[in-house]
């Protein structure tokens, strides 16, 4: 089956799309991706998504729609740049507006009714609901991923607005969110006038403030044990207020030595020996350099392709196990009642 991909993160980087091939032989998952883009949003968007949390519930339910036809209209420009003549259907993500599981909600935006009618492709969206109505923490779901197709790896890591890991344990599946990464480093260089840290050459040129890094390493959150997940609700809550009073410099410093601090910890914790690292994250090698530091080995970068792409390909991947009526969440990282498949399907 070919599928196309559509994946936006917190980061509000931009919208990641890819088209991918995925087949099955005794079990084993198979999958080649085609062609890949992202759009970057425009300064329209980058506001709507970020207020979104703050308008008013009918002006949401038209933010949905108009993010709807937004979704497909770069579907409908993807298909012509690169002629596409083949698509099973299109599995779309959304965005995400609200992510509360303690209160069994969860929002992403992105009607998927809308992309179906204005590209007339199937399509399956609204993954998080169900999970969520289950029990579950509706995050993270790309493990279901990490097991079936980049099994050769004890663990993948993905470093996108937050950071998410998966891995075995006990013979079963776990993943979870282990702290912000691109969320708050993004904010902080946009002061710098730049929209992210390339390279993480500014956390590289400033020094570390102590004070900070304890109060951000005692953060509650992360001596919760897992299934557990985050949101921009608990960024804004309890993370960001203990940046006040703090210079730019120190905070993207101390920040990026935080993440790989919290990164390491759950490695090594957990005996990790190999690990596949994703998400522009992947991209900030001065980050990368400060985990390899703390784990006794080095984390594996893929090419552009996988480091840019992986989620969009997985929650395409997630569509696929939908269409086949197999199952695409599990129970073991979630916390849900049971193993699912998850998504509506238009």
């Amino acid at each position: 089956m070919n599928l196309i991909g559509l994946m936006s993160g917190t980061s509000l980087d931009g919208l990641d799309i890819c088209y991918v091939s995925f087949s099955s032989s005794n079990e084993k998952y198979f999958y080649e991706i085609f062609h890949t883009k992202t759009v970057s949003y425009s300064d329209y968007w980058k506001l709507k998504l970020k207020n979104a949390t703050e308008i008013k519930s009918d002006d949401l339910l038209v933010l949905n729609i108009e993010y709807g036809e937004f979704l497909a209209e770069e579907v409908l420009k993807f298909i012509n740049e690169n002629n596409i003549s083949s698509i099973d259907a299109i599995s779309s993500h959304g965005h995400t507006i609200f992510h509360q599981p303690n209160r069994k909600m969860t929002y992403q935006i992105g009607c998927g009714k809308t992309i179906n009618l204005k590209t007339n492709i199937k399509t399956v969206h609204n993954f998080r609901v169900q999970d969520v109505l289950l029990g579950g923490q509706g995050a993270p779901f790309v493990p279901i991923g990490d097991e079936l197709l980049f099994s050769e790896f004890d663990a993948c890591l993905n470093l996108g607005g937050f950071s998410n890991i998966s891995f075995k344990q006990n013979q079963k599946r776990i993943g979870f969110d282990i702290c912000p990464v691109n969320i708050p480093l993004n904010q902080i260089a946009n002061l710098f006038g730049k929209e992210y840290d390339k390279n993480g050459d500014l956390a590289r040129s400033f020094k570390v403030n102590e004070i900070l890094l304890n109060k951000l390493n005692e953060l509650e959150y992360y001596f919760l044990t897992s299934p557990k997940s985050l949101g921009i609700e608990w960024f804004n809550n309890n993370f960001k207020p203990l940046l006040k009073n703090h210079s730019k410099e120190e905070i993207i410093s101390t920040i990026t030595e935080h993440i790989a601090i919290q990164i390491a910890k759950v490695i090594n914790e957990n005996d990790i020996k190999s690990i596949l690292v994703s998400g522009g994250g992947a991209k900030n090698t001065f980050l990368i350099e400060k985990i390899d530091t703390k784990i006794p080995f080095k984390m594996v970068v893929p090419d552009e392709n996988l480091i840019d792409f992986k989620e969009a390909l997985l929650f395409a991947f997630m569509g696929y196990l939908k269409l086949n009526n197999k199952n695409n969440v599990l129970s073991s990282v979630t916390g849900a009642i049971k193993d699912h498949s998850t998504g509506e399907i238009n």
